[in-house]
């Protein structure tokens, strides 16, 4: 598996491309987990860029305790993904995915993990705006 590769594959399935280190740990380490068909894929998508290195070429940023990818990362990924014309292997590949069940996917996985972690960060959000509108009346009598 091709660590930065993944790492690029992980922050795009994010909202904004930002993920917490929490949440890309588990799923870079689900992604790893997943067998050789991802592991073959990440090696074959970095293969076209052997210099590849996600942080000196400004393709993922750190801020906030966590990894954002950039609109440089994004264009990089998707040239990556370009494909002139697909060859046996990467056939054989989709046909492997169509035939999985969703749940057990790691791509659809990601996707999945992706909107929920959405979900709860607006949750957090509305949490937060609720406790900050309580404590305001509170603040202005004091004052």
């Amino acid at each position: 598996m091709n660590f930065q590769v993944t790492v690029l594959k992980v922050l795009v399935s994010y909202p904004d491309g930002f993920a917490v280190m929490a949440d890309l740990k588990r799923d870079v380490a689900l992604l790893a987990t997943s067998g050789t068909d991802w592991s073959d894929r990440t090696k074959r998508l970095a293969a076209r860029f052997p210099e590849l290195d996600i942080f000196s070429q400004r393709l993922v940023e750190r801020i906030d305790g966590g990894w954002r990818i950039t609109d440089k990362g994004r264009s990089i990924l998707q040239l990556m993904e370009a494909r002139t014309a697909p060859d046996k292997v990467q056939l054989d590949i989709r046909k492997q995915a169509d035939q999985r069940p969703e749940h057990v996917d790691g791509p659809n996985r990601i996707q999945g993990l992706a909107l929920r972690n959405q979900r709860r960060q607006t949750r957090r959000r509305q949490r937060r705006n609720a406790a900050l509108k309580a404590a305001s009346p509170a603040r202005e009598s004091v004052g």
